[in-house]
């Protein structure tokens, strides 16, 4: 979902953003591969770096490319010392969503593999996003877990367990999405995402892969990729920021998840920005707030 119209996008890191720290920038580093394509992360290490990581994922409308990687939307983070993977996940309409929620899997347990060669702590990585963003952050904060064991590639066994969520506009309920029962499996739901939820399996007899059309199926798949109904009480805190009067991804969107959240004795927190829409001028200043939420959820845990 693409969370700001350009010109405003602009308009919001000109006015409203905090001056970039120093910091190097290491950029395209591969952390995975498929189908022949290279998956990409940029690193932004500030001078003054404080030991631990947070993963902003690159993405709107599950489109993703480097292209949209801005040090001014992380520069507050960056300033409290934060070192910022910028991971740009395999994009629709390519792909569809539930393989780009395997691409951020294997963006976690590479920068855990590679934690020491980066110096940040791998038990304590946050992650953040907005709009998409924000909904590939809420899957990993309530899907991440333990890798195959037995996997060949020794990153793959490790753990995609992240330990602090923040986000904005995340849409969260595909079954509900707006109001009960509106689900968000049909073609014509949403057109120019229809590419991202456009579920299809291997026909054995036809040698091709062929869309998936029964309703059961398509809910079960919807279920898998909303952050709602995969909350358990072991699932990361999570700040989520939203407008409310956002017509894409309206707010029931996020009241639903911090009600699962509620219900599982999961730490969560809502922030409601009045009358906004789907990004707001100031929205900038708000990645603050994201600071402090990891200030707080990524402290180092007494002994």
């Amino acid at each position: 979902m693409r969370f700001i119209p350009a010109i405003f996008f602009i308009f919001c890191l000109v006015t409203s953003s905090p001056a970039a720290p120093d910091f190097t920038r290491t950029r395209d580093v591969i952390y995975g591969r498929k189908f022949g394509l290279a998956l990409t992360l940029d690193i932004m290490k500030p001078k003054k770096a404080n030991g631990l990581g947070v993963i902003f994922v690159v993405s709107g409308g599950w489109f993703s490319r480097p292209e949209s990687i801005n040090p001014l939307f992380v520069s507050s983070l960056l300033s409290r010392g934060y070192t910022v993977f910028n991971v740009v996940h395999g994009s629709q309409p390519k792909f569809t969503i539930l393989e780009i929620i395997e691409d951020l899997h294997r963006a976690i347990r590479f920068i855990k593999h590679n934690a020491k060669t980066y110096a940040v702590d791998p038990d304590r990585l946050g992650i953040m996003g907005a709009s998409a963003g924000g909904h590939l952050s809420l899957m990993m904060g309530t899907t991440g877990g333990p890798g195959n064991s037995r996997a060949a590639d020794p990153i793959d066994r490790l753990s995609s367990k992240v330990a602090a969520v923040g986000c904005f506009f995340p849409p969260t309920d595909f079954l509900n999405y707006g109001s009960k029962g509106n689900e968000m499996i049909d073609r014509q739901f949403q057109p120019p995402f229809t590419a991202a939820t456009d579920w299809h399996e291997f026909d054995a007899k036809k040698a091709l892969f062929v869309p998936i059309k029964d309703k059961e199926r398509l809910r079960e798949i919807a279920k898998k990729v909303s952050p709602t109904w995969q909350v358990t009480k072991s699932s990361a805190p999570s700040l989520i920021i939203h407008g409310d009067k956002d017509k894409l991804v309206p707010i029931q969107q996020a009241e639903v998840y911090c009600e699962k959240c509620k219900q599982c004795g999961v730490i969560h927190k809502l922030e409601v920005r009045k009358d906004a829409d789907h990004g707001w001028a100031t929205l900038l200043l708000d990645v603050e707030l994201i600071g402090e939420w990891f200030d707080e959820h990524l402290a180092e845990r007494k002994k």
